[in-house]
């Protein structure tokens, strides 16, 4: 191990490796430290099951990353270092208690006449949307593309005002302020649309009726019908794996099994960092962590030298947690709704904004969610190289749940150790899957559940489960994320910096903040 960079950084997750690739190419020594034995954070793939079967271990979606203003400038040499992936054009779906399904599919015309089986106008309403994404999409996209400094950010806002005029931008700014549930009541009228859209604010901690929220189902839903989706081809660690190797082949290092244990200052200056063992690395140039503000806090033993900044690093809220369910099945679910099922990457259960909403506050309120939110991946449907022949893998993400347990909604668990409650939690969400998948249990080969406690402990950033590494309400987003002043990852140590999914653009594996952060400090 060198005991000396041009930048350190804490944490190998998908920000981190960005950051590391594009400060590489310019010609900085770069070393990146992992607390866990393999890099990715969020982002890996492991055989938990059995032998031949591999799982995401919590991200699997990677469209993201596909469509990122950082792939687009490395792509060519990730796909040189083995980056493969595997689109799929059957995306997400939702199942309903009345037997009936609704997805979202690229394909000419098959999303709409699905939508109008449900309602004629809101097949109209999706034609309508589906013509103005482009349009709408340059300026969405453009913001959450780019830093949120308000230079940067104003010129967006002039140019939608001189191109677009007052109405069209005033228009914009109350969409990007409506919850889910506000948006989608204006718009649809079937609450079968409603509730298959509202499922993806459920994949961050944007329940129907937070404010700020309905900017997600609208991307994922629009993103999806146009581009489709897109998982990596044995799994998402390719992803990984292709960060790593453009990371070595420039000489840089990642180093795992490598906690660190603070950030070392002198004169005020980040200078180094004392790892766990006690050994001292130095950086020349800039020290990077890539961890949750309580993270950050412990690594400057709890004081920056701005108690301003302490307070606010202190407060950050976290969004409720996630636990996740990954089976090895001899075949895929058989879903009562139809076989179509079958070939979609997400089906959903999550039928109808209240239930959403209900699950969100019962998590909130320490409680275990009687009837949870459940998001079903099918990814060997899109891939099969990730199980044996014939074989499958679902991921399950349980959504939400509490970090700590004070109770159980439904009144059954009586337990509040989350050691002891996932494997009885998991037969909850089984007997869900179960009741518009009938006969899953006997296909499961093997399985394993991950808590929210679990996903902490493989990586810190995610506190309580919290998989999106903070929350993304109003109060904590936009210029607000970390806090106010801080958007772009400074803070008040001079050559130190923050990055990951708890700054500004949040969570995702768009790799947005550390490729930012990267251009700052090495140049575009």
């Amino acid at each position: 191990m060198q005991s000396e960079y041009d930048a350190i950084i804490i944490g190998a997750g998908v920000n981190s490796l960005a950051c590391a690739v594009h400060l590489a190419a310019k010609g900085w020594r770069v070393g990146v430290f992992e607390q866990a034995g393999t890099p990715g954070g969020a982002v890996k793939t492991l055989e938990l099951t059995a032998p031949g079967f591999h799982h995401d271990w919590a991200a699997m979606n990677i469209s993201l990353f596909a469509g990122s203003g950082f792939f687009k400038a490395y792509g060519e040499e990730l796909t040189g270092h083995g980056l493969e992936f595997a689109p799929a054009s059957h995306c997400f779906a939702s199942v309903f208690d009345d037997g009936k399904w609704l997805g979202v599919s690229t394909g000419p015309g098959e999303t709409r006449a699905r939508i109008a089986a449900f309602s004629e106008a809101d097949a109209k309403t999706w034609d309508r949307l589906c013509d103005e994404f482009p349009g709408t999409a340059e300026y969405v996209f453009a913001l959450l593309g780019n830093p949120m400094q308000m230079h940067i950010q104003g010129k967006l806002l002039a140019k939608a005002l001189f191109r677009k005029g007052f109405a069209w931008a005033a228009d914009l700014v109350r969409f990007l302020l409506s919850s889910p549930r506000k948006w989608l009541t204006e718009t649809f009228e079937s609450d079968h649309v409603r509730a298959t859209m509202a499922a993806w604010g459920m994949h961050l901690d944007f329940a129907p009726d937070m404010a700020g929220g309905a900017v997600f189902p609208y991307l994922e839903s629009m993103a999806n019908q146009n581009f489709g989706m897109v998982i990596g081809k044995g799994g998402a660690a390719t992803l990984t794996r292709a960060l790593v190797a453009r990371i070595e082949a420039s000489g840089g290092a990642v180093h795992c099994s490598a906690r660190v244990a603070r950030v070392i200052r002198e004169g005020g200056k980040a200078t180094g960092i004392e790892l766990e063992d006690g050994s001292i690395v130095k950086a020349k140039r800039a020290v990077i962590a890539n961890v949750a503000p309580s993270g950050l806090m412990d690594l400057l033993d709890g004081q920056s030298g701005d108690d301003v900044f302490d307070t606010k690093m202190t407060k950050f809220a976290h969004a409720p947690g996630t636990m996740m369910i990954h089976l090895a099945l001899d075949g895929l679910p058989d879903w009562t709704a139809g076989d179509e099922l079958k070939s979609f990457a997400y089906v959903h259960i999550a039928p109808s904004l209240e239930q959403m909403a209900r699950t969100y506050q019962q998590a909130v309120a320490g409680l275990l969610p009687d009837e949870p939110v459940l998001v079903v991946g099918q990814p060997t449907t899109i891939d099969p190289s990730r199980a044996p022949e014939g074989k499958h893998v679902l991921w399950v993400q349980v959504r939400m749940v509490p970090g700590e347990i004070r109770g159980d909604a439904a009144g059954k668990i009586t337990e509040t150790d989350w050691a002891q409650v996932k494997e009885i939690y998991a037969e909850r969400a089984l007997d869900m899957i179960e009741r518009h998948a009938p006969g899953l249990r006997a296909k499961i080969i093997g399985r394993t559940v991950v808590s929210p406690l679990d996903l902490e402990a493989d990586n810190p950033n995610l506190v309580g489960g919290d998989q999106v590494a903070g929350s993304h309400h109003l109060s904590q987003n936009f210029l607000f994320r970390p806090a106010l002043g801080h958007a772009t990852g400074k803070t008040p140590v001079d050559g130190l910096h923050l990055t990951g999914a708890s700054v500004w653009p949040g969570a995702g594996t768009g790799a947005g903040a550390g490729y930012m952060l990267a251009q700052k400090l090495g140049g575009k």
